[in-house]
């Protein structure tokens, strides 16, 4: 976040790792203890974090919240939460993502006690009139700091985490990787000690150059074009920013000899098949010094049953045909609405799969 745009209320001195194990949800008889903000504590060096900005609506399950205000106006939500006050909210589809940021930040603390190269994640809303103590004692519990953000204000981070495409396509626009989450009907279980980061390859970490090529000219040209242009890198697509710093901290752990024991993991999971096309992508990465754990050349093939067999805790991907897909094998998908196929002249279409009933907006 920008310092002069936003107000920045940290919840205490400690990030992350220093969190309770317990997670809400886990115990439906936990209670949390009331807590204050505290105000003015100096957050990590943007140049030096990675900050990763969440919705309290994708972190936790708001569901019922968020009808309260949506039908019955913020009186009623007023007087529910105040109702629930110690009640912890249940995990919502970001809260494995951050615990596994946690994990990981363990280790780099492990390894590196002085390093200020971690994760930092922010909770944000945009609620100016109330912020109710319910989501203050649940933030304080899991040591996460809070933003509150005006409508316009603009986005400053590593990654953005949103139930709301509106907010998404405009940090989108605004040069920021960003991405609207949406949550199964029943969440796969994931690893706890290992982050796992899926992302498709075009209109996510490439443009969508050659995909416009596929759209309007068919394959044959498709494969004409990445054949002619095998050794020239694709563009840079929105995530590949968020990439990037992932292997800039995996680094840290091969440093320490721990490459076999990363506990960071990324996966390219792409249409692309393994022959012309998937050389180009290869060469693409390799030009930009990116290196990908493991990458599933697909050839058109569904994605449901790879992402299954990798259980990410979280999937990027430009296409709802894919997010849906994910969503009914139980992955936590995020939808990037980048490129032609996401464009205005196409955005009706898109913002009605976006609110339908599967995958469910978080």
């Amino acid at each position: 976040m920008n310092p002069n745009n936003s107000q920045t209320l940290t919840a205490n001195g400690q990030d992350l790792a220093s969190s309770s194990n317990q997670t809400p949800g886990e115990d439906a008889s936990a209670v949390l203890k009331p807590s204050t903000l505290v105000r003015n504590l100096k957050p990590p060096k943007p140049e030096n974090a990675i900050t990763i900005a969440v919705s309290a609506r994708v972190l936790f399950n708001m569901e019922k919240e968020q009808q309260s205000y949506e039908q019955q106006g913020m009186k009623e939500y007023i007087k529910y939460q105040g109702e629930h006050e110690t009640q912890p909210f249940s995990p919502g589809p970001a809260f494995s993502f951050v615990k596994a940021l946690e994990a990981v930040n363990t280790r780099l603390r492990e390894l590196y006690p002085e390093s200020e190269e971690l994760f930092d994640v922010v909770v944000m809303t945009n609620n100016q009139e109330y912020i109710d103590q319910r989501l203050i004692n649940n933030i304080n519990h899991h040591q996460l700091r809070f933003c509150m953000i005006e409508g316009n204000h603009t986005y400053h981070t590593n990654l953005y985490l949103s139930a709301d495409p509106v907010k998404v396509r405009k940090a989108l626009k605004e040069g920021i990787a960003a991405a609207t989450m949406f949550t199964p009907e029943k969440i796969t279980e994931v690893s706890e000690t290992q982050l796992h980061v899926t992302f498709d390859g075009d209109g996510v970490l490439f443009s969508d150059e050659s995909e416009r090529i596929f759209n309007k000219e068919g394959l044959d040209k498709f494969l004409e074009n990445e054949k002619t242009h095998e050794n020239k890198p694709l563009g840079h697509g929105p995530l590949k920013g968020f990439l990037e710093a992932l292997g800039k901290l995996q680094k840290k752990f091969y440093g320490k000899g721990q490459r076999m024991d990363c506990p960071i993991q990324t996966y390219l999971v792409t249409a692309r098949d393994e022959g012309i096309s998937g050389i180009r992508a290869k060469n693409t990465l390799q030009s930009w010094g990116l290196e990908i754990d493991k990458t599933y050349f697909l050839a058109g093939a569904p994605k449901g049953p790879t992402l299954e067999k990798i259980r990410p805790h979280i999937f990027f991907d430009d296409k709802m045909s894919h997010v849906e897909g994910a969503a009914k094998m139980g992955i936590v998908a995020c939808h990037v609405p980048y490129g032609e196929a996401n464009s205005e002249s196409h955005k009706k279409g898109i913002n009605d799969k976006e609110t339908s009933p599967l995958p469910k907006v978080a």
